[in-house]
């Protein structure tokens, strides 16, 4: 099979007049929105300039730039000493998803020196190609001696470890983002030889297989996107479709890697399922669904968001519970000191509500995407640009190693998941924060995420629409949006009210909030009150637009403490505190005596907010008093009042490594007293509900 040419203009990643079915709505391009706010605008700069460098740097110092070299000559029969393979099979996607996160950037800043480095990275790449299309260092290197994941032949171990297919996926998500950012193809070329080689060992007739790390089929949608070459879709859907118990594949009905069943038959995140693969695995249904029209995936989508949601989503929008296998827990095994919430499944977790959203227009797709993105997903990342976290965490003791952030990881997928994330997306199907801001179908625009910013919004029906948003967003709840129509024109505009600001943190019963807010959001057309009626989450505004309108949003952002569903073990007794989308913590470093783990926050503890400039890149915070707890000589309870402070969770571990805590216990049994100190008292203490002699304020708690 010939890859069929791309005659499109680039700038639009444009679908070919073929394709006819897509998601109903469509997200607007992150090339038309310019943000200019002092809450994302820093960290996608800093992305730009610090981590993607970082990230290029770390791969060369590690090998994994060398695998392609090393393959490269094994091909063309040259000697080199090392022919042992890489550490391990997946290696070749870090390479390709920094440079996914770079072609990306070039989008908006040009930048030839960087150019010029990609085209010397995937000069290496191609020369690591097979002469039939094949492209996997870890097999190539040394064909004898493969790496043990990988199999004696081709794809035999692809069920479960070879990530042969895994490795494609990620180079097809760069190449279309290196072909949309520059017009070349040499990259595109690279992928589209690998695809066609997929597509005539695999299918109908030939040779059954599945991904046992997902993420080829999300790959073989967008290059399907880029060519209009009906057999990438195919071989999506045809990957999707033969996965589970009733193929003869290595992994099959393997829970694992989703495998238990078919995909269309599945209704849960399953228990001991690798979380980062499931939720690669439900986007690409929901892309496949889109592009084919078959709602069978659909169907079992929203059964599998509504058990995610109900029952296996952390109060930061962290995924994947368990540390053993990066897997789901059962329905409400939420824990906070083990709970891995690996930073590549909140990446995962908000493409695949995104495209919810794209299928569905409800904001509660948008919530969950909000609430992971502001919490459990730049948490990810040190706000210098240059440490990351595998796992976030609710709980911290401050050990060394899970408790502190890393420059790199052995395994590294995360560092280059966060490169390609924070920068400025474009595409169809895959943004960042930019591209997460508005969305459109023919007269209609949603406004889904409050960012200050610029956007020139392409309706379907011709129009043009320019928006800007000025904003403090997330520290305050005031929005203001002005409409600017190439023309007058009759259009509807579409207002998320979050639902933190309705009273509902996720839309389930998973969590609640303590009491219920009964300030509403305000909303306002030129400075007139609108009715705030709700069509799932949005209020929509219809009437005829023109320049000048004025839309004001204000959310009111009181400190909320938020509680779980009793069916949480973890959670009994305690409570979070969050305001507006971001969940708070508390960090050892902001509080007396460099400990967190034995205080007690009483349910009539007054807390207020401050922003700190100075503070973690400026940072709100949560101000009160708890009380802290430990244990007498002879056994009984003391307690001592002290301050507490609170900080963003995403910017945890920014200072050094120490304890921390998201949810405080409410009710002492819940506490975690610490030893006494026993040194001479001068401060007053409560023991056991009675005044006692007091202790100085300057002991040194345990």
């Amino acid at each position: 099979m010939k890859a069929i040419p791309v005659l499109f203009a680039l700038s639009a990643l444009a679908l070919l007049p073929a394709q006819q079915r897509d998601y109903p709505v469509k997200p607007v391009p992150f090339t038309a929105v310019h943000v200019d706010d002092g809450f994302w605008a820093p960290r996608i700069e800093t992305n730009r300039t610090v981590t993607i460098p970082f990230a290029f740097g770390k791969d060369e110092e590690t090998g994994r730039l060398d695998n392609f070299i090393r393959a490269a000559k094994a091909l063309r029969g040259e000697p080199f000493e090392n022919k042992k393979y890489p550490p391990y099979p997946f290696d070749d996607t870090d390479v390709y998803k920094v440079i996914e996160g770079a072609s990306y950037t070039l989008s908006v800043h040009p930048d030839p020196k960087l150019d010029a480095y990609i085209d010397r990275l995937i000069e290496k790449i191609g020369a690591a190609q097979e002469k039939d299309g094949y492209l996997y260092t870890a097999r190539t290197i040394n064909p004898l001696e493969p790496h043990p994941w990988s199999g004696k032949e081709r794809w035999v171990l692809e069920g479960v470890n070879s990530h042969e297919l895994y490795d494609l996926g990620h180079l097809y998500e760069a190449a279309a983002a290196h072909y949309a950012a520059t017009g070349k193809r040499t990259l595109l070329d690279i992928a589209l030889r690998t695809a066609n080689l997929l597509c005539d060992t695999f299918g109908p007739g030939k040779r059954e297989i599945w991904p046992g790390h997902q993420i080829v089929e999300m790959g073989l949608a967008k290059l399907y996107r880029v060519t209009g070459d009906q057999h990438y879709l195919n071989l999506a859907k045809f990957m999707l479709d033969v996965r589970g118990p009733q193929s003869k594949e290595e992994g099959a009905g393997n829970p694992y890697v989703q495998a238990q069943m078919r995909v269309v038959d599945q209704t849960e995140a399953v228990t001991g399922g690798h979380a980062v693969r499931a939720v690669y695995m439900y986007s690409g249904m929901a892309d496949v669904g889109a592009l084919t029209g078959d709602t069978a995936y659909v169907n079992a989508l929203d059964k599998i968001w509504d058990n995610v949601a109900s029952k296996k989503l952390h109060i930061t929008g962290g995924i994947g519970a368990r540390a053993a296998g990066e897997s789901f827990g059962a329905d409400y095994e939420l824990p906070n000191l083990s709970a891995y919430n690996e930073t590549c499944a909140a990446v995962g977790n908000d493409f695949w509500n995104h495209r919810l959203f794209l299928l569905h227009a409800d904001s509660k797709y948008i919530d969950v995407m909000e609430r992971t993105l502001y919490n459990g997903l730049i948490s990810g990342v040190s706000l210098d640009g240059k440490t990351f976290f595998y796992e976030n965490p609710l709980e911290a003791t401050g050990n060394a190693g899970k408790d502190q952030r890393s420059p790199w990881f052995g395994v590294a997928c995360c560092p280059g998941n966060i490169t390609r994330f924070m920068a400025s997306v474009p595409g169809r199907f895959m943004a960042s924060v930019p591209g997460y801001v508005y969305a459109q179908r023919n007269d209609a625009i949603w406004v889904n995420l409050y960012v200050a910013s610029a956007a020139d919004i392409k309706l379907d029906n011709g129009r043009t629409v320019h928006m800007t948003q000025e904003t403090r967003y997330p520290w305050d709840g005031a929005v203001k949006m002005t409409v600017a129509p190439d023309q007058a024109a009759a259009l509807t505009i579409h207002v998320r009210i979050p639902g933190w600001a309705r009273n509902e943190p996720v839309a389930s019963d998973l969590y609640r909030f303590e009491d219920r807010d009964p300030e509403l959001a305000i909303l306002k057309i030129n400075g007139k009150p609108v009715l705030l009626t709700l069509d799932k989450g949005y209020v929509n505004l219809t009437r005829t637009w023109k320049k000048g309108d004025i839309i004001e949003l204000a959310m009111p952002m009181p400190i909320r403490r938020v509680m779980a569903n009793d069916h949480v073990v973890a959670d009994r007794g305690r409570v979070a505190i969050q305001r507006g989308p971001i969940v708070y913590a508390a960090e050892w470093v902001d509080n007396p005596n460099g400990k967190v783990r034995n205080l007690m926050l009483p349910p009539s503890a007054k807390l207020t907010a401050e922003y700190r400039p100075a503070l973690l890149n400026g940072v709100e915070v949560i101000t009160g008093r708890a009380l802290a707890l430990a244990y007498g000589a002879q056994g009984q309870t003391v307690r001592q009042e002290q301050p507490l402070t609170l900080i963003p969770y995403y910017a945890w571990a920014n200072r050094g490594r120490g304890q921390m805590m998201v949810w405080l216990p409410a009710i002492e049994v819940m506490a975690r007293p610490i030893p006494y100190p026993t040194v001479a008292s001068t401060a007053k203490v409560t023991v056991s509900g009675r005044r006692s002699p007091a202790v100085p304020s300057s002991a040194i708690w345990m």
